[in-house]
């Protein structure tokens, strides 16, 4: 908001306003600063605690006045207690209006031009929807190479920079929240993929976890290792897992994705040659920044092949996050094609008692054999720490699978429209509710999509499920069995 000067031709001033959208929080907060909760002042403090001792003195010296004065102090004192009661629930009611953080992002727009509640549901369905008309455009379902087998450093930025309020509580519980969540749809989406976390701060950068496939042992590790300090430095951990991607077979894909929250970074050398280095190696690094845009981050991935993107708030870092769990295409002169030896292991005896190549003690029961070596592993997919044989499940070869042959995206259309007999008996063909009257608003039809294929009517809840979890549409697979 602004007001001009006025001048000689027209000397009364207007008022403009200038309306200013998608700015990130960190970026808003330079011109306005963050709120804070109101809490009493010093001065009211003193206030309230001479009004107290100012009423136990009075409360104290009518125990020997006359009844008449006694009920009239007793009397004083309680009005002189309500108002100190009013007093501190005023400042309460006063803190609890701050306590809803960024309500105004639960309101949208009409058609009228006034505010509405957001449907989320709508909102997360639109939001599924344009993910998956990006995954396929035509280049993406032509056959092109992806990269099933990862290698995943996750890069954590803990600096003191993490420790900042725009997001709620602070950005390092923001991150550890959805880095959990991304950690378990990585594994539910890379099978064969492994993943490792990485923290930077006091300019240095520590190894958390090493690769592997237990997504429990990598959460577990996270939430008791949280705590920001001192400054972030890109270069260091870039070396750290430069150096740990160099020895990753050419069969695998080598990426880092970064969480960043500093504005800046501290680094003890020549950043642009570590970039060149991994460049080299071909390790394709990604960054999702928390604050401002930074340029270093922005050739970081423009060098690498990688993707920078800046969240502006909580639901849109979640949804950046999450985008990187499916594998994405491979590079072409980064996709070497090669056949893999791997091996099967057999789940363990129970009761029985092994060392483990893993950590190097003894246990009992559970784990697999290698059955090249026989050496005990706990878990797989992952390498024999003896022989060096990748191991995997077949499930998890089968449940890679899907992503060769993704799903069409379905048509989208209205049930208003009765031309499938489903159709006209307004039930969705996955769950078998009714498609006729949305949940929110009774008046108003709920938009439904229609598979290509076999031209049978889902819901939304069921398009997003078969498209994420189950990867298979249940009206074409009838008309293959009944075939």
């Amino acid at each position: 908001m602004c007001r001009r000067a006025s001048g000689e031709v027209k000397p009364e001033r207007d008022i403009f306003i200038k309306h200013f959208k998608n700015i990130p929080m960190a970026d808003m907060e330079i011109v306005f600063p963050e709120k804070k909760n109101p809490t009493l002042t010093p001065l009211d403090w003193m206030k309230f605690l001479i009004s107290a001792v100012v009423g136990l003195v009075t409360v104290a010296g009518s125990i020997d006045m006359p009844k008449a004065d006694f009920c009239h102090s007793i009397i004083c004192d309680w009005l002189l207690c309500y108002d100190i009661f009013q007093c501190g629930k005023d400042s309460a009611s006063i803190r609890s209006s701050y306590a809803d953080e960024r309500s105004w992002e639960s309101l949208q727009e009409d058609e009228s031009g006034l505010l509405r509640p957001i449907d989320n549901l709508s909102l997360q369905h639109a939001q599924y929807r344009r993910r998956i008309r990006n995954l396929s455009s035509p280049h993406t379902f032509a056959r092109i190479q992806k990269g099933l087998i990862r290698y995943l450093y996750l890069v954590l930025d803990l600096s003191k920079a993490a420790g900042e309020t725009d997001y709620r509580p602070t950005r390092m519980a923001v991150m550890a929240k959805y880095v959990e969540l991304f950690i378990r749809e990585f594994f539910d989406q890379n099978p064969l993929s492994q993943i490792s976390l990485v923290t930077v701060k006091d300019g240095v950068a520590h190894n958390l976890t090493d690769l592997g496939g237990s997504p429990e042992s990598h959460i577990k590790s996270l939430m008791s290792n949280l705590g920001c300090s001192g400054d972030a430095s890109l270069q260091n951990a870039l070396d750290l897992v430069h150096g740990y991607l160099n020895q990753i077979p050419s069969y695998g894909h080598r990426e880092v994705l970064i969480l960043y929250s500093a504005l800046s970074t501290c680094d003890p050398g020549d950043i642009m040659e570590t970039i060149q280095y991994c460049k080299e190696s071909k390790i394709r690094c990604s960054v999702i920044g928390l604050s401002a845009e930074m340029f270093i981050c922005k050739h970081l991935c423009q060098e690498t092949g990688g993707s920078y993107s800046v969240a502006l708030d909580e639901s849109h870092f979640k949804e950046l996050l999450l985008e990187h769990a499916p594998p994405p295409p491979a590079i072409a002169e980064y996709a070497v094609a090669s056949l893999i030896r791997m091996g099967f292991p057999q789940r363990a005896a129970e009761g029985v008692i092994s060392i483990c190549s893993c950590h190097k003690e003894a246990k009992v029961g559970g784990g697999y054999t290698c059955p090249r070596c026989k050496a005990r592993i706990c878990e797989v997919p992952t390498e024999c720490r003896i022989c060096g044989l990748t191991l995997v499940s077949s499930p998890h070869l089968a449940r890679s699978y899907h992503h060769l042959f993704p799903i069409t995206p379905f048509d989208e259309i209205s049930p208003t429209l009765n031309y499938q007999p489903d159709m006209s008996r307004g039930k969705c063909f996955g769950c078998q509710l009714s498609l006729s009257k949305s949940g929110n608003n009774s008046n108003k039809p709920s938009l439904c999509v229609s598979c290509p294929k076999c031209k049978q009517v889902f819901c939304l809840e069921c398009d997003i499920y078969i498209h994420e979890s189950l990867h298979n549409c249940p009206g074409c697979e009838s008309l293959r069995h009944s075939r």
